[in-house]
């Protein structure tokens, strides 16, 4: 197991709704293809939980394993088909490029600050940072 699974990435916040929560996991650090794997992992349990809104923020991740991208194109598309989705915040120029190297330039709403992210789901509209 990773590292990255050793580590308290996730914070919970509380929603307006009874129904629904919105998560939002930080992450840090190289991400290689098992931490990647590790992340996937936990998206698809807290689905399972019933989270379906997510934010992810990658302000301090340095780099991801593009890899991981197309999984985490997966997971937003069955977040959508129940009704929630995954939003990204705080990417550098660098991580957009892996993402739009991967295809998956247009398949999420990009943030630069993760309180955003957050907002957008509460208010139902894309905010672009």
């Amino acid at each position: 197991m990773s590292e990255l699974a050793n580590q308290a990435v996730t914070k919970q916040l509380n929603r307006a709704t009874e129904t629904s929560r919105i998560m939002t996991m930080v992450l840090e650090g190289e991400l290689d293809r098992a931490d990647v794997q590790d992340i996937t992992d936990m998206l698809a349990r807290k689905t399972l939980e019933g989270v379906v809104e997510i934010v992810i923020d990658f302000e301090d991740v340095t780099h991801f394993d593009y890899r991981g991208v197309k999984p985490l194109v997966r997971r937003a598309e069955t977040l959508r088909e129940l009704g929630g989705d995954i939003k990204l915040s705080g990417m550098s120029p660098y991580l957009h490029a892996i993402f739009r190297s991967a295809g998956a330039h247009d398949s999420f709403d990009y943030f630069s600050q993760s309180e955003e992210a957050v907002r957008s789901f509460d208010r139902g509209v894309l905010l672009y940072g």
